[in-house]
């Protein structure tokens, strides 16, 4: 008779965890979005485990005048070995399903996220050579620029926004980790755990995923251009800044500059996640302008002309309404 053997949830997440890493091989595990103006419907490359795939002659073209190296999956001995390293976890998590030993799911775990872990420190070794080994005779050189993509989220390189993120066979494998962290729980404490847990383990591992990087990036003063007037943002009192659902981040010197880039609806409602403005007293720190106070008087002169002024607190902003008479308002009812 087995001794301590896993539970019929955890052979059953294991089971499904096997099938869902078969189907990596067919589905693309990565994807890096590129935007620029010249590309209005931007440009993707994806990352299969044993090929390229997306705009994959067109980024080479681009990356050919900046002096960047052409991608092929020859050049890649990943491409190689990524199909049988996922196989292989793929039939070993069958089999440790087969045999419901303990010690097999614990090897299958920590090898699964010691791969996982080699795999994005590999990841973002190739990216860092493709952007920092540069022809030095290519058409486009700007000294001390490199282009390495983010290993995960948003980066401007020139006049391209990149947008780096797991695809479809990247989730799976976040998924599998998180499914077998939760099997590895359970047969230590050597209980069987209603299949709900699983559900609470995911939602809250997502949100905690979701949560991150999610306030606003500091305003680089003296160093950042404002996105639409192109000026250097010196003021640190007017700051404002625009994020995006995908992480790309729009400063700008003036909330007189952030509104009319608003109303330019060049960024859809849809695509913006988060919107702020700097609070005029205090540390100067950015803040969400839902939760913003806003101060508007011709008194105001911001870097570009702006009138409006944010604060945190009603006393703040009724001690500066002493300083510049006028009028209290809300942002919904500045930004309609």
């Amino acid at each position: 008779m087995k001794k301590d053997p896993l539970s019929t949830l955890v052979r059953l997440l294991l089971l499904f965890c096997a099938a869902t890493l078969a189907v990596v091989l067919f589905v693309p595990m990565w994807r890096i979005e590129l935007d620029a103006p010249q590309y209005p419907e931007g440009l993707t490359l994806l990352i299969f485990t044993n090929k390229l795939g997306g705009n994959v002659d067109i980024v080479n073209g681009l990356n050919h005048y900046i002096g960047m190296k052409t991608l092929h999956a020859a050049d890649f001995m990943e491409f190689t070995l990524l199909p049988y390293f996922v196989g292989s976890f793929a039939a070993l998590a069958l089999v440790v399903a087969i045999m419901a030993r303990p010690k097999l799911l614990y090897t299958f775990f920590i090898f699964f996220m010691s791969f996982a872990l080699i795999s994005m420190v590999d990841f973002w070794r190739w990216e860092y050579n493709y952007g920092h080994d540069l022809n030095p005779d290519a058409a486009i050189i700007v000294p001390g620029m490199s282009y390495q993509p983010p290993l995960i989220g948003f980066k401007q390189l020139l006049n391209f926004g990149a947008y780096s993120i797991p695809d479809i066979g990247g989730w799976i494998f976040v998924g599998v980790g998180l499914i077998s962290l939760y099997a590895v729980v359970v047969t230590l404490k050597k209980k069987r755990l209603p299949a709900a847990n699983l559900i609470w383990i995911i939602i809250i591992s997502s949100t905690l995923l979701s949560s991150c990087n999610s306030g606003p990036v500091a305003l680089k003063y003296g160093t950042d251009n404002c996105y639409s007037c192109k000026m250097t943002i010196s003021d640190l009192r007017f700051g404002a800044e625009i994020i995006t659902k995908k992480g790309r981040v729009y400063r700008f010197d003036d909330s007189y500059c952030m509104l009319g880039y608003l109303k330019t609806k060049e960024l859809e409602p849809a695509q913006i996640k988060s919107i702020y403005i700097t609070n005029y007293t205090g540390n100067h720190q950015l803040m969400n302008v839902d939760e913003a106070l806003l101060l508007q008087s011709e008194s105001i002169r911001g870097p570009m002309g702006g009138n409006i002024i944010a604060a945190e607190q009603i006393d703040s902003i009724n001690k500066l309404k002493e300083q510049f008479p006028g009028n209290h308002l809300l942002w919904s009812e500045i930004y309609k």
